[in-house]
């Protein structure tokens, strides 16, 4: 055998372990790390034992996400004032999980009446910083619960 094969072989099976190495420490620390991050955490979690259960929670924390109930303004004013209030709302459950605007990545709009569009666009505009999540809009068939003109929800990296 020449001395050349020899070393060629020795580097392929370094080379070889080293792989099987890496993959391994990548596997381990992949598994440890979802084990940590995939624990559900909600906003209602120290909810008194002896109460009712909530009908949901405001927030729900999962792996690497925060999700985010639909607000909504229930009290006077028109859309640019719900709207102000409704992401004011959002912001606040944001920062409560471990989030803010500019991590939210998908982003649902329901308006009660699809005329109040462009206003709702005009406060909506800049408050999740200068790469707004993606969004979906619509106008809710027979408005939205609870007279609010509008109610938005969010998914976001924490």
């Amino acid at each position: 055998m020449h001395p050349t094969d020899n070393a060629s072989r020795r580097s392929v099976i370094r080379s070889f372990f080293a792989t099987m190495a890496a993959a391994g420490a990548g596997l381990f620390g992949v598994a440890h790390a979802q084990t940590s991050d995939t624990a559900k955490k909600t906003s209602s979690d120290n909810a008194a034992p002896e109460s009712k259960p909530p009908l949901f929670s405001s927030w729900v924390t999962y792996g690497g996400f925060v999700f985010i109930a639909g607000k909504g303004e229930h009290g006077p004013g028109d859309i640019t004032v719900h709207t102000k209030s409704v992401l004011d709302q959002l912001e606040s459950e944001l920062k409560k999980a471990g989030s803010s605007m500019e991590k939210v990545l998908k982003v649902n709009v329901y308006l009660h009446d699809l005329h109040d569009f462009d206003a709702m666009n005009e406060v909506f505009r800049g408050r999740f910083g200068p790469n707004p999540p993606v969004r979906t809009t619509i106008a809710a068939y027979g408005g939205v619960p609870g007279n609010s003109l509008v109610e938005i929800d969010c998914i976001a990296a924490r």
